[in-house]
């Protein structure tokens, strides 16, 4: 996606592009030659949100180009995405009426990407864009790395993307920033105290494994990913129905957005203890599955009783979890394609989080509004923790007593039983897709908080000059 950005040159010959509203429209239009003015007019061109107009000059070449906008911004500077896909291939410039012109850029270079690894031919030259005076190109390139990422990671097939294949994955990103990754994999998962993660994979032939990365200075401050890595989600033996199983490819989301995440942190060389934990495995069908009603340790040393098997993803999390508490760091930040109920109350645009940190929550919020990353704070609503009251074991891992009622809630406030020693612990609760076409969001996967996270570690730890 970076390719498409041009570093800003006076002397390149590009095409401007003007932002305008409908308010503005008229003035713009009286700025340039009177046959661009004519040929909006008999376009009826209105400036509304996301609307791309070429204009032609005295040689029938385009020489302008207007795209609507009608919100004041981020949000609205988001509409160069349609750029991308509005504009044939040629090279183009940011030029007036944007509030912002990095997140122009941004959003256009988003709109860019395509995944194309499995296609026989490519989708031809995509248009390019010159950024503004003084925007920092290499920081949009080390964001659009990690978004990149992690829509690679969701958008490959499951026949490609094992636990092995995942665990590489992070393996090899580590390994180029001179990070170290350790693997525990199969049984061995129950010698080393993963009985959780161990449970969940072992349905499947291909090992469950537990990815260990770090990078950076021991003495730095520790800020720790945690990332729910199944590969692909069949329900296990309360298997899904067919058409839930359509994008369950994605359902390794988390682990793809903290790696994404971590990819930034890197390459940024924010001071910091960086760890990344990564439980990959596949929950399938098979007579080592585990099953409604089993009792699993915990490395908590909490026992968890089972009851619905197609609710693992909080299971391998709380082993991966505890791991990552031990150390006592100054955050974790966990990311999980986790419940249904989190689309049925926000939908697949607006993933919610939960901490009990107000302080830290108000910077999520207040960063995600200014790099237009979507979140909203969800409560971790203690008295529905009586919903996951077992009579047989410490814990029940779903709601068995009240219902269908809070089911994100009471996933977080199961995964909060792993959490004790860290100073701030943060989960996110996340879609990993986008369903549709959108500027700056494609369909297909999608990263989702890492941006604003991002932009609060950068805050909290600035990289050193």
């Amino acid at each position: 996606m970076r390719n498409v950005l041009i570093p800003h040159d006076p002397s390149k010959e590009t095409v401007p592009v003007y932002g305008v509203t409908p308010e503005t429209l008229e003035e713009r239009l009286l700025q340039l030659p009177k046959s661009a003015r004519a040929w909006a007019q008999a376009a009826g061109y209105k400036a509304g949100s996301a609307r791309v107009l070429t204009l032609p000059g005295e040689d029938g070449r385009i020489a302008f180009v207007l795209l609507g906008l009608d919100k004041d911004g981020p949000q609205a500077d988001f509409a160069a995405g349609a750029l991308a896909g509005g504009l044939p291939p040629g090279d183009y410039r940011i030029a007036e009426g944007f509030g912002d012109p990095d997140a122009a850029a941004l959003a256009f270079a988003l709109s860019s990407y395509r995944f194309e690894r499995y296609r026989a031919t490519s989708s031809g030259e995509p248009p390019r864009l010159m950024v503004a005076p003084g925007t920092d190109v290499a920081r949009l390139g080390i964001i659009l790395d990690g978004v990149g990422l992690a829509r690679d990671l969701i958008n490959t097939p499951a026949n490609d993307l094992g636990p092995a294949e995942l665990a590489d994955e992070a393996g090899r990103l580590f390994a180029a920033h001179g990070g170290v990754t350790e693997i525990v994999a199969g049984d061995d998962l129950l010698e080393e105290g993963f009985p959780m993660v161990h449970a969940v994979g072992a349905g499947s032939d291909r090992a469950p494994r537990l990815v260990d990365c770090t990078w950076g200075d021991e003495d730095a401050p520790k800020v720790t990913l945690v990332g729910k890595g199944v590969v692909f989600d069949t329900g296990g033996l309360d298997i899904k129905p067919s058409n839930a199983m359509l994008l369950m490819k994605k359902d390794m989301g988390g682990a793809a957005n903290v790696l994404g995440l971590a990819s930034m942190v890197m390459a940024a060389k924010l001071p910091v203890r960086l760890r990344v934990i990564i439980p990959a495995v596949e929950n399938a069908v098979s007579g080592r599955a585990f099953r409604p009603g089993d009792i699993l340790q915990s490395r908590k040393g909490i026992t968890v009783e089972i009851g619905n098997t197609d609710a693992e993803g909080r299971l391998v999390l709380g082993d991966a979890l505890a791991l990552a508490d031990e150390e006592e760091p100054e955050m974790i930040v966990d990311m999980a394609t986790l419940t249904g109920a989190a689309r049925v109350a926000l939908g697949p645009d607006l993933p919610p989080f939960y901490t009990d940190d107000d302080d830290l929550a108000g910077r999520i919020s207040a960063m995600a509004d200014a790099v237009n990353d979507p979140l909203w704070r969800m409560p971790l609503w203690k008295p529905y923790a009586k919903y996951l009251d077992s009579r047989v074991a410490d814990t029940n891992h779903i709601n068995t007593t009240g219902g269908s009622f809070a089911g994100s809630v009471t996933a977080a406030l199961f995964l909060a039983k792993f959490v004790e020693k860290t100073k701030a612990w943060v989960h996110f609760d996340i879609y990993g897709w986008s369903p549709s076409e959108r500027p700056a969001r494609p369909k297909g996967g999608e990263a989702q908080a890492i941006r604003a996270l991002f932009a609060l570690l950068e805050e909290k730890y600035p990289p050193r000059s």
